[in-house]
């Protein structure tokens, strides 16, 4: 049996998996990613990174060399599962299809691989492929021993930023014992519409049911409380013909967001992101003190941008590293030592810390708490 609480995690990008993890008592013994870049950010909080951070393609891992865990998380790639992205799929994709390198090394360690695993991803998995892809994907842990439960969480449960992501947990060994009806009567937070469809038409696959706490309500608000304060002639605020632009990208309703904001006495804070709308670039505001979902440049995506309404008057600039980094529950004791550019992408492409630490108290060490005892 692997020691106990211990991790082996892959595609480890800037480290947020194992901050969330060691705040339930999980350590990381070993980690992977391709990306020499988010390693670089990485090892500014983690300067122990040698030890352990492995920088190279998933598919090129001697399995013998890594050390044994009691768990191993996959972050894999999800630019080909996504709707922002190309939706190639888990087979054809570039990149997603990096999930195969995890499962070889699964395999390769036989009855020594991890007992448990978590493997993480957007939405777009449920139904990639008109849901070809998420079946493979079960499929393919449970040709490897591992019985499966699979749940949704918002990082809005957590944090002032809309994030929903899908976990799947995967036990070795453990009899199938789900009572399709159990996982089906899940509160919605836990259950999305997508989800629901996917365990109806895959019944035939090895699932279990693992008690799940209802996790906290959605935030109502929040994204006031992140932003990083600059005087009005900071650089980073926008020209006002800058401002006047984008006013004009928007129509009406959101247009009439942000004049209503200027009609009232107290400082305000609305998200916007621009997108193309019938051949046309649009700037589209919240109606709300909240974040959407943060993004990276890659797969077609964009960057996040401010808008500051005090007394009438208008400022707009693009979001900070830190702002990112707090929307993902990141403490600001994690140094951004790189640009802004590369510092986005790795936030962006992250997860949200404290819904991972929650996932590692109610779900993973109930679960590592058996087996150390079984």
């Amino acid at each position: 049996m692997a020691i106990p609480f211990t991790v082996a995690e892959y595609f480890a990008g800037i480290g947020l998996v194992r901050l969330g993890l060691e705040m339930a008592g999980w350590r990381i013994v070993f980690a992977n990613d391709i990306s020499d870049k988010k390693a670089e950010m990485y090892k500014a909080f983690f300067p122990e990174r040698h030890d352990h951070y492995v920088i190279r393609d998933v598919f090129e891992l001697d399995p013998a060399a890594i050390p044994p865990a009691m768990l191993a998380t996959c972050s894999f790639p999800c630019i080909d599962l996504s709707l922002a992205g190309n939706m190639n799929g888990i087979s054809d994709g570039k990149h997603s299809s990096a999930f195969w390198g995890f499962t070889r090394i699964l395999k390769a360690q036989a009855e020594k691989a991890p007992p448990i695993v978590m493997v993480e991803n957007v939405p777009g998995w449920l139904y990639s492929n008109n849901g070809a892809d998420f079946r493979l994907t079960v499929q393919a842990l449970n040709d490897l021993g591992y019985s499966c439960d699979i749940f949704t969480l918002d990082a809005l449960r957590f944090t002032a930023q809309s994030r929903l992501r899908v976990f799947l947990i995967g036990v070795k060994g453990a009899s199938s014992t789900a009572s399709l009806e159990q996982m089906l009567c899940r509160p919605q937070s836990l259950l999305s519409d997508a989800m629901r469809k996917s365990l109806l038409i895959n019944t035939d696959l090895k699932w279990i049911y693992l008690e799940i706490p209802a996790p906290p309500p959605l935030k109502r608000n929040g994204l006031s409380e992140i932003v990083e304060q600059f005087p009005d002639d900071d650089r980073r605020w926008w020209s006002q013909d800058e401002v006047d632009r984008h006013l004009r990208m928007m129509n009406k309703t959101h247009y009439d967001r942000v004049v209503e904001l200027c009609e009232q006495d107290e400082v305000a804070y609305r998200t916007f992101y621009r997108r193309r709308r019938n051949g046309f670039q649009r700037a589209e505001v919240r109606d709300d003190d909240l974040s959407g979902c943060l993004r990276t440049a890659v797969g077609g995506s964009g960057k996040q941008f401010l808008i500051k309404i005090s007394k009438g008057n208008i400022k707009m600039r693009t979001m900070t590293p830190r702002e990112y980094a707090r929307l993902q529950g990141v403490p600001d004791s994690y140094p951004i030592t790189v640009n802004d550019v590369q510092a986005l992408t790795g936030f962006g492409d992250a997860v949200c810390v404290p819904a991972i630490a929650w996932i590692g108290q109610h779900v993973l060490n109930p679960i590592a708490q058996e087996l150390e005892y079984a």
